[in-house]
């Protein structure tokens, strides 16, 4: 197949496409807070990633911290039907505190390709840059779905396709309770 065969194949959603769908909770969860004052609604999140075509994996990349206080949100996602992926909160000498996923990510979703058409990215990250050119080189759709303003610009150029979250606000954020707008 040349290189332009690829990239058509790569350019074009059809219900049949496999997709594989892989959150980066974190950085969902920091955009939404310090841009809206809100939480994300994943359920939305999954829907608009799907887009009508064939799920075949979702995950979400998430941190447990020694209070156990985010079970409901975990137990919340996986009967959403999406496969969570924990780590620990690292706790340093001095009180910084590290729980990253960004290899995870990349090592699930490469293994992943194999076996999908399309793959879906939650993250405005820029270290998922290598990622995308890596999957599409490969023959697969890569799309970036996150909020727009806190997105890496080289990222959105490097998808083949961006979807801003930010767009639609009322589909993808839920308010805090007791938060000021």
């Amino acid at each position: 197949m040349t290189e332009e065969e690829l990239v058509d194949i790569a350019s074009v959603r059809y219900p049949a496409q496999r997709v594989a769908v892989f959150i980066d909770v974190q950085n969902m969860y920091h955009s939404a807070r310090s841009l809206y004052n809100a939480r994300v609604n994943f359920k939305e999140i999954l829907n608009e990633a799907i887009s009508g075509r064939k799920l075949l994996r979702a995950f979400a990349y998430v941190v447990r911290t020694k209070t156990g206080e985010e079970k409901p949100f975990f137990d919340a996602l996986q009967k959403q039907g999406i496969e969570i992926r924990v780590r620990d909160l690292q706790e340093f000498y001095g009180g910084a505190k590290k729980a990253d996923w960004d290899v995870g990510i990349v090592i699930d979703a490469i293994r992943t390709s194999e076996i999908v058409d399309t793959v879906v990215i939650v993250s405005g990250d820029g270290d998922f840059i290598p990622l995308v050119e890596h999957l599409k080189s490969h023959g697969r759709r890569a799309e970036v779905m996150a909020f727009g303003k806190s997105t890496s610009a080289r990222l959105k150029e490097a998808a083949d396709e961006f979807i801003d979250i930010s767009e639609r606000p009322q589909k993808f954020l839920i308010a805090i309770k007791g938060a000021k707008k």
